[in-house]
């Protein structure tokens, strides 16, 4: 195991790509950032929503991203506790008038961080 500010750089870099992912709709970059095992839930208006990371990705693809609808980018990480090869993030996702908060959990396999795990609920 890597020590902490090198591991805080390389889950830095993975979030920075999970933004950029979703920002531009970028399915393949998405895709990079999370475990194939992943499971996605949702917390929207009260009603609770589980995806796999497959679904997830489809419903991306699906979709206009922010940047091509020409919205400003103001996604960010709010906080990261670390504890040996197991991280979450909470981070900060405003797209599509909405301002979304998602709790990743990650974890660090085959030599790299991933994201094992998003919780995501909408505050407005």
């Amino acid at each position: 195991m890597e020590n902490f500010g090198t591991s805080a750089a390389l889950i830095t870099a993975v979030l920075m790509n999970y933004f950029s992912g979703i920002y531009n709709g970028d399915v393949p970059l998405l895709k990079s950032v999370f475990h194939s095992q992943a499971i996605v839930g949702f917390d929207i208006n009260g009603e609770t929503h589980f995806k796999t990371v497959n679904q997830y990705l489809e419903g991306v693809k699906n979709r206009k991203s922010p940047h091509e609808l020409g919205e400003e980018f103001k996604m960010k990480i709010l906080s990261l506790e670390i504890i040996n090869n197991t991280a979450v993030a909470k981070v900060q996702v405003p797209i599509f008038d909405y301002d979304y908060y998602d709790l990743l959990s990650l974890i660090f396999v085959d030599g790299k961080w991933v994201i094992s795990n998003k919780l995501a609920t909408k505050v407005n």
